[in-house]
């Protein structure tokens, strides 16, 4: 049988609590694994078929070493990801992860809309992951906070959780029986 894996990067943890949202949706569907991206494997294992990745979007895409520095100074608590960000991970993600169909997604301040337009972390992973030859299940999709350290806009994890169960049903109906 066939799983999925969520690897996920959160600062203040509002990524962290949709990556859980579409992990249980998903879940719904079919097995699936929630792994902080600085704990993720490099070498994704053959059964995982469907492979989400999604972090928060830091000055238009994804985290930079120097932008998590100023997040953990605006930090009131400790950080959730504390180690490497979504990039390093995807530049390091061994050439056979071809083999899973993929989804990206962020979160992004909800004000100003036009901002996000620019760039998003969850479509500059697409782009990454697009380069590298995987199949792309769904459009990137963006998840919205209040303010820079949060909290989620009211019902973003519910809309989580059915976007990550829509997309557990269409990867588990697409496969062969």
């Amino acid at each position: 049988m066939t799983c999925a894996l969520v690897v996920f990067e959160s600062m203040f943890g509002n990524t962290y609590e949709v990556a859980k949202a579409i992990a249980d949706g998903l879940a719904s569907q079919m097995p699936v694994e929630l792994v902080e991206v600085g704990d993720a494997p490099t070498v994704i294992s053959d059964d995982v078929s469907l492979l989400l990745v999604g972090g928060p979007t830091h000055a238009f895409g994804m985290s930079r070493q120097g932008t998590r520095q100023t997040a953990a100074e605006q930090a009131e608590q400790r950080l959730v990801s504390t180690g490497i960000g979504l990039r390093e991970w995807l530049r390091a993600l061994d050439p056979a992860a071809q083999k899973a169909t993929v989804a990206t997604f962020d979160t992004v301040l909800v004000k100003p809309r036009w901002v996000s337009r620019m760039g998003t972390a969850a479509r500059q992973a697409e782009k990454q992951l697009r380069r590298r030859g995987l199949r792309i299940a769904a459009p990137a999709q963006s998840f919205y906070v209040t303010d820079t350290s949060g909290p989620l806009v009211a019902g973003e994890q519910q809309r989580a959780h059915e976007w990550g169960e829509r997309l557990g049903s269409e990867h588990v109906a697409a496969q062969p029986q």
